[in-house]
């Protein structure tokens, strides 16, 4: 051969190896070694291309790592979301019309003193991670649906977990908000909250003009009262769409019982006309980990489930107290995981294994669980016997905290990394009413695998009818109940009787 042939043989081979470098750059995909798919890194429009790719690695590299959703944002949730972004920009934080705003905090003729387009929502941070994201969501959502500015509680360090998601803009509430020293004593019953002053019938809903309040707290913590529930209220809602500044102490995914107020439903259609796609969107949209939370996510997800051929999650919370590892929830693990062939049976001996196939499969399981001993049981059970169908189950736990420790710095970033980590799996299982569940399955797009509580259910687990989490103490009474009845894209939970939860009619069982 000659000279000549040989190097423009070489040069050709090389510049198709950098092609193929180039377009499909990325981790190594499920039994492969580079991934042939496009990169979405817009995810179907969602994000915009206005932020610096290094200062939050995870906003533009996720689709490096998840399948392209099938599930595609509307245009008209998509213009929604420029048209916020362009609205936090002139209300945000250090704007003169945010400056302005403050200044009415604490006088009751607000009316009088208008603050123009400019309103807000202040997000609180109570409880665990899960119920913060979910109240996050359904608070980004209400802010939407009303022409407001959502504005977060920075004093537990969410932004240790988080990256901005608004360009151009900061959703962090300045440390100098005026209300600041008094955002704790917002709680049940707090003389400013929605709920007490009907109680005590220092507002009505029928409050016009100076009348109106500067500000006003909603209460919507699982143990909230008939007076806090009148939030979802159509009637209600028109009085404290009136009020400059609304303080929401929740931790509850509400977002199905604002499809249930009549004067949101046209607009929500057009949002999401796949109704089951609401928190898939929004927590896509809102929800970047930080650069280290990123690494600790990348570093797990190459090391242990990148060159699998399949991937399961298996996200255990025990809620019982005290809490720890029962052998019943270990067996009901096992009872669901074989029964729904999500992992093989293990087989007696050797020669009992089935598959005679020269390469068997590589099925990673991801555990995640305050407790060892539910991966632990999980990996010796694989190590001392051979499934019978010959692949091979790798089991894997991330972190094992023993107890929850809200607000610490690390435990939180684990748990992030953790939740995250189950979204990128492919098949999932969850524990009952599990908030961390929750929002793993509606990052993934997947519908899980729900364990029932233990107790007097004969099947261990049911298939969700669909992605989106449950309300888990839903205004099934009141003011909502006849349209409960007669909603078809609002079912219960499985999990949960006292829970709705947002349904796909494609998805019914």
């Amino acid at each position: 051969m000659k000279l000549t042939t040989v190097v423009t043989c070489f040069l050709l081979s090389s510049m198709c190896l950098l092609a193929l470098f180039t377009f499909t750059h990325q981790p190594l995909e499920k039994g492969q070694k580079y991934s042939r798919r496009p990169r979405d890194k817009l995810l179907g429009g969602l994000l915009t291309e206005e932020f610096d790719e290094e200062s939050c690695l995870s906003r533009y590299h996720s689709s490096f790592y998840r399948k392209p959703s099938p599930h595609k944002p509307s245009q008209y949730l998509l213009s929604k979301l420029r048209s916020y972004e362009m609205l936090h920009k002139r209300c945000g934080p250090g704007t003169k019309a945010y400056k302005e705003a403050t200044k009415i905090l604490g006088h009751h003729d607000s009316m009088s003193r208008s603050v123009g387009e400019c309103k807000y929502i202040v997000w609180l941070a109570v409880y665990g991670l899960g119920n913060r994201i979910l109240t996050l969501s359904s608070l980004f959502l209400y802010a939407l649906l009303t022409g407001r500015i959502i504005l977060l509680d920075q004093r537990t360090d969410i932004n240790s977990l988080f990256c901005e998601p608004f360009p151009g803009t900061s959703w962090l509430l300045p440390l100098d908000f005026p209300l600041t020293d008094q955002l704790d004593s917002f709680n049940k019953n707090g003389s400013h909250c929605y709920g007490t002053m009907l109680k005590n019938h220092t507002i009505k809903w029928t409050t016009r003009d100076n009348n109106i309040p500067s500000y006003l707290c909603l209460y919507l913590i699982h143990d909230y009262e008939d007076h806090d529930k009148m939030f979802f209220c159509e009637r209600d809602q028109n009085l404290i769409r009136q009020v400059p500044w609304l303080v929401f102490n929740a931790n509850l995914y509400f977002i199905p019982s604002l499809w249930l107020i009549p004067s949101y439903q046209t607009e929500l259609n057009k949002l999401f006309p796949q109704r089951d796609t609401v928190f898939h969107h929004l927590g896509r949209y809102l929800f970047h980990p930080t650069n280290k939370v990123w690494g600790m996510i990348t570093r797990s997800y190459n090391t242990y489930l990148s060159r699998a051929d399949e991937t399961l999650g298996i996200q255990v919370r025990v809620l019982t107290k005290p809490a720890g590892y029962f052998q019943h929830v270990m067996n009901q693990i096992l009872a669901c995981t074989k029964g729904e062939k999500l992992l093989p049976e293990v087989a007696a001996t050797e020669s009992k294994v089935t598959n005679t196939s020269t390469r068997p499969k590589l099925i990673s399981v991801l555990v995640t669980s305050l407790y060892p001993e539910y991966s632990e049981n999980l990996r010796t059970m694989y190590w001392e016997g051979p499934s019978s169908t010959g692949d091979m189950v790798q089991v894997y736990q991330p972190s094992q905290e023993m107890y929850q420790q809200t607000d610490k710095r690390l435990h939180d970033q684990k748990a992030l990394a953790e939740i995250y980590l189950l979204s990128l799996t492919d098949k999932l299982v969850t524990s009952n009413s599990s908030t961390f569940g929750y929002v793993s399955q509606g990052l993934g797009g997947l519908r899980p695998w729900i364990l029932y509580k233990p107790k007097n259910q004969k099947n261990p687990c049911v298939k969700a009818i669909s992605m989106e989490p449950c309300f888990l103490r839903a205004p099934i009474y009141g003011c909502q109940a006849k349209t409960v009845k007669i909603t078809r894209f609002v079912r219960p939970c499985e999990d949960r009787l006292t829970g709705l939860k947002l349904v796909d009619s494609a998805n019914e069982l």
